[in-house]
């Protein structure tokens, strides 16, 4: 069997082979809408568009058998008037060839191993949405763990579910997770009822489908639902849809079989140990409600699919048989009136842990996987949108291409709007290619819902609210919108929302932006108004629900993102926004002194583009970060890439120059500091003074920064104060000090714990760098004596140019006065000695202040004396 087989499938080819491109088109064409004489099963259309001639051969013996797959063919090659190759395939037969007795019948029982086999081989793999041809992936390796509800919430709970973010939102969502899971689903429950259909529902993107193919999978290979069904069916909505003759249940289930001699009678024989699984019932074309004349009741029986599958749903035919159907939440109402005593699961999403092992899996390489989870744990909202599979799947395809192209994962990370961008047009690209014309209107309507919800401050809108915005009955709400339906008093009350709270801030910032359809163009000034009361209710004081909306409108001007965008939507972005948002910095620098400086920072790092970012880094004279602004590797990414746009532009403004000029820190460094030193270390940025304040800094973390000193020579002041920095931190700072790139002209090490060992360094650079004129090194009272002698030593040397040394509250002695005058008898650029608060010093030079004073100034008679 297995030659004649093989002659059969190679014969098949060779005929297909022979035919020219045009006439194979018309081959399969004939083949989808053909008559076929004696032969009651059609391949749909669906099946063939896109097939090759490889694929045809493969549906036509998968549909009809090799014996009658060449009985078709031979009639299909005639219809199209190619009668030479069906005369030579017919006599090809005729010569025993192909001839010979029908596939043996196989008992029920080895055909029911037969088709377990076969469904595993055809659900063990996917493909990626992205994938070339011949890429496949493992199903079991890519598949996670989703997590289900079989409660209702409460609307409550539904709000702070959708508003929360980061792990706070995990948390939620692992509270209101069931015990309970797919396996369990047709148990009874607490009033012992066992249901037959189970409605998995859940958003676009959430996981149905992949959930769905891996219930096959696991059937197949005995680990789900065990003893319980004898056969499972996959039905495919999408597919249903494209099927235009007429069909019977038989024929669906022939479509899930590796061949044409099922034996169906004793497959219909129990219908109690059949599984239906209908997959994504929420897009079909037709409506599942009718009347009872238009449903059918036999199996066999030929009617147009839409009977056949609203039949099977509403258990006209088989109505023993289970059914898992999975949904979109917008179908559940006209679902409900179709389904007797059905369980409702709702899918969730990942998990914390979940999103920690999709990665794993994804990755399959242990130290990438740790690499990319930790850039996106970082960064909290993609942290939260993760939650949902297909984000997962987008956020981990976009790293590992960067990996292999050997890009700083950290440097180059996609950012939030982009994320979210590839989000939607990946939901657009699946379930609506290219949205219609009179569609356009629908998506600009859904955008101002959202816009009028995170405005007003709200998440859960009524039917009320929908049929204002001309979306009652738009498919557009089907896609981005989530229905749930709370109880409310003695009633039931259905809300609608999106699926977290930033994806509607994503589409409100998107209605600032989208241009109005043609008959409202000239309405396009109302636009830019818009967004600047946006923006200014933005920088007024308590308006911080407005952040990600902001954040986004500044990513969605990104001119990649917005060709991308216009290119799904078919809308237009308005583009010259931009200046708005220029001009909106300029003012809030201006009149706040910057009070919303990091969130502007953030706003530049999502746009990413260079000129833009450049300009409006020039409105700044002073970053002031404080507190917990590098509290994550997002933040100091962030302020990271703003550093490198500090350009060297002088602009006027109120009499001084007004360039990028200082830079403050004020509170604790930890490992994100790194990645901070790097935006400072590039040649773009034009920071003149770094002041880094009681920060306990790592070997790590001081070696990269005491390097920015020799990278980047605009840098004039450097402020460690209240630092502990160790002896090994001198050393690395010394010598960054003593490099010939380093043009430092302001050091202060005040109150850095500085010891006698440590002065050996300082004074080492007293010799060595000609640059620096101010050394602070007060509140210092470890250095003693022997610290101030060596620092003396340092001053002594020809090529000292230090012009203020500051030495107050450091325990100085009358040693140390003496260690000064020899000092000043060969340096002459010392103009300021600021010797506050050494009381001991001070007692000494109070004996005979007058003599003593005047000796030091023989020395150097400009030298200023604080005491």
């Amino acid at each position: 069997m297995g030659n004649k087989s093989s002659r059969i499938s190679d014969l098949l080819l060779l005929v297909l082979d022979d035919l020219s491109q045009e006439d194979f088109k018309r081959f399969k064409d004939k083949l989808s809408y053909s008559d076929l004489e004696g032969k009651r099963f059609i391949i749909p259309r669906s099946r063939l568009e896109n097939a090759d001639r490889v694929d045809t051969k493969n549906l036509l013996l998968k549909c009809y058998g090799g014996d009658d797959a060449i009985d078709v063919t031979i009639q299909v090659l005639s219809d199209i008037n190619q009668k030479q190759s069906a005369a030579k395939l017919r006599k090809e037969k005729e010569k025993g060839l192909v001839s010979g007795q029908k596939a043996l019948e196989i008992s029920p029982k080895d055909y029911r191993i037969k088709y377990r086999e076969y469904v595993w081989e055809e659900y063990q793999v996917i493909q990626d949405k992205n994938a070339l041809l011949g890429q496949w992936v493992n199903l079991n390796r890519r598949y996670t763990q989703l997590l289900i509800i079989q409660k209702h919430c409460l609307l409550e709970e539904k709000q702070h579910e959708i508003m929360s973010t980061g792990r706070k939102h995990a948390n939620m969502m692992g509270k209101q997770a069931s015990p309970g899971s797919i396996a369990t689903s047709f148990d009874p429950d607490d009033n012992r009822v066992n249901p037959r259909t189970v409605v998995l529902q859940g958003p676009a993107g959430i996981g149905k489908t992949m959930t769905a193919r891996k219930i096959m999978l696991d059937w197949a290979v005995g680990k789900l639902y065990q003893g319980k069904f004898d056969y499972a069916f996959y039905i495919n909505c999408r597919e249903i849809n494209l099927m235009t003759e007429q069909q019977s249940l038989i024929d669906l289930i022939f479509w899930n079989c590796p061949e044409r001699n099922a034996p169906l009678e004793d497959i219909f024989a129990n219908p109690e140990r059949l599984l239906f699984i209908i997959d994504g019932l929420d897009e079909l074309k037709f409506s599942l409600e009718s009347n009872e004349e238009h449903l059918c009741f036999d199996p066999s029986q030929k009617k147009p699919v839409k009977v056949v599958l609203r039949s099977l749903v509403r258990k006209s035919i088989l109505p023993k048989s289970y059914l898992i159907i999975t949904t979109r939440p917008i179908a559940l109402e006209q679902l409900q009136k179709c389904l007797k005593y059905p369980r409702y699961i709702e899918i969730l999403g990942f998990s914390e842990k979940d999103r920690e092992e999709y990665f794993y899996k994804y990755f399959g390489n242990e130290r990438q996987a740790v690499q990319a989870f930790g850039v996106v744990k970082a960064n909290e909202m993609l942290f939260t949108m993760c939650f949902v599979p297909i984000v997962c799947w987008i956020i981990c395809t976009v790293m590992k291409q960067q990996m292999d192209r050997g890009e700083d994962l950290v440097q180059t990370s996609k950012t939030t709007t982009c994320v979210y961008m590839f989000y939607l047009t990946s939901l657009l690209r699946d379930h609506s290619p290219v949205l219609e014309r009179g569609k356009q209107k629908h998506f600009q309507n859904l955008c101002l819902l959202a816009r009028e919800g995170v405005l007003t401050r709200k998440i859960l809108f009524e039917d009320d609210d929908l049929q204002k915005h001309g979306l009652k009955e738009a498919d557009i709400r089907s896609l981005f919108l989530h229905k749930k339906l709370f109880q409310q008093d003695i009633d039931c009350q259905s809300a609608y929302s999106f699926i977290h709270l930033s994806f509607q801030e994503f589409f409100a910032a998107l209605s600032y932006l989208l241009e109005e359809i043609p008959e409202m163009a000239d309405k396009s000034d109302c636009c830019y108004e818009d967004v600047r009361k946006l923006l200014k209710d933005f920088g007024e004081g308590g308006n911080e629900y407005l952040v990600l909306t902001v954040r986004f409108l500044f990513g969605l001007l990104n001119e990649k993102s917005r060709k991308t965008i216009e290119k799904s939507l078919g809308c237009k972005i308005c583009s010259e926004t931009k200046q708005v948002l220029l001009d909106w910095i300029e003012a809030e620098v201006a009149s706040k002194s910057c009070q919303k400086q990091s969130e502007i920072f953030c706003c530049l790092y999502e746009i990413q583009e260079e000129e833009f970012v450049g300009r409006a880094m020039d409105c700044i004279p002073e970053i002031k970060l404080y507190d917990n602004c590098l509290g994550n590797t997002f933040n100091s990414l962030v302020i990271s890439f703003c550093l490198r746009h500090c350009r060297k532009e002088q602009s006027f403004h109120l009499g001084y120059l007004l360039f990028l000029s200082s830079l403050y820190f004020n509170g604790r460094v930890d490992e994100n500091l790194p990645l901070l030193f790097e935006g400072l270390k590039d040649p773009r940025c034009n920071v003149r003074e770094i002041c880094f304040k009681r920060c306990n800094l790592r070997a790590a973390s001081f070696e990269i920064l005491t390097s920015v000193l020799t990278m980047n020579q605009h840098i004039r002041e450097f402020n460690l104060q209240q630092s502990d920095l160790g002896e090994v931190g001198v050393i690395k700072l010394c010598q960054a000090l003593k490099h010939p790139n380093c043009k430092l002209q302001t050091l202060s090490l005040l109150g850095c714990n500085l010891t006698a060992a440590c002065c050996v360094n300082l004074a080492s650079v007293l010799c060595k760098n000609q640059s620096l004129l101010e050394l602070s090194l007060g509140h210092n009272e470890e250095m003693g004596e022997a610290g101030v002698q060596l620092l003396c030593e340092g001053l002594q040397h020809p090529n000292c140019k230090i012009v203020s040394l500051r030495l107050d509250s450091c325990g100085l002695t009358e040693a140390c006065w003496e260690a000064f005058l020899a000092a000043l008898k060969t340096n002459q650029s010392l103009r300021e000695l600021d010797l506050q608060n050494n009381d001991d010093l001070k007692r000494y030079l109070e004996a005979d202040k007058r003599s003593r004073i005047r000796k030091l100034k023989q020395r150097n008679f400009r030298i200023q004396i604080i005491l």
